[in-house]
């Protein structure tokens, strides 16, 4: 059994807070516009981490991540990307891809947008944990926990996390 921690979107932003969320998982995944590569090491210091870049990402994130990760975890076949689409609204070429690998939990980001669908057709189990950091028109920032269990998935959780207090939107910043 392994608990997961999923978070996407950071675009070099750190919050204190994932280290307290996710203190009880056995690995994070990152899916993509990390921004800044100390955000992989800072989140490294707390459990492993499986990260892809995204498309705002580049320099030392482009060069430790690739775009794509296809692994299995506790018999679950899942695929790690940053722009993937959504059940209905696949990417180019992703439901091939999805179909050809037996990939049973997809996990993108992008969208900033929380999401968690299943593709009764491909027996997929879709998740974008929205975003987590401040850049972007997201009002809340999300991530989501779930548990990898010898073939299930289950107890996903979604983590809002409101503004700290006495801190502005990004836009509202002098």
């Amino acid at each position: 059994m392994k608990r997961i921690g999923i978070l996407s979107d950071t675009h070099g932003y750190w919050d204190d807070r994932y280290a307290t969320y996710f203190a009880g998982c056995d690995e994070i995944w990152h899916a993509g516009d990390i921004g800044d590569y100390a955000i992989v090491e800072r989140l490294a210091a707390i459990c492993p981490v499986r990260a892809v870049a995204g498309n705002v990402d580049c320099g030392m994130v482009r060069r430790r991540c690739s775009e794509l990760e296809i692994f299995e975890l506790e018999g679950v076949r899942v695929l790690l990307t940053h722009i993937g689409g959504y059940p209905g609204r696949w990417s180019p070429g992703m439901k091939k891809l999805l179909r050809d690998e037996r990939i049973r939990l997809m996990v993108d980001g992008h969208s900033h947008i929380l999401k968690v669908m299943y593709d009764p057709e491909l027996r997929t189990l879709h998740v974008n944990p929205g975003a987590a950091g401040q850049q972007g028109w997201h009002k809340v920032r999300t991530l989501v926990l779930l548990t990898l269990d010898t073939g299930d998935i289950r107890d996903l959780e979604v983590v809002e996390m409101a503004r700290p207090k006495g801190t502005l939107p990004p836009e509202m910043t002098i």
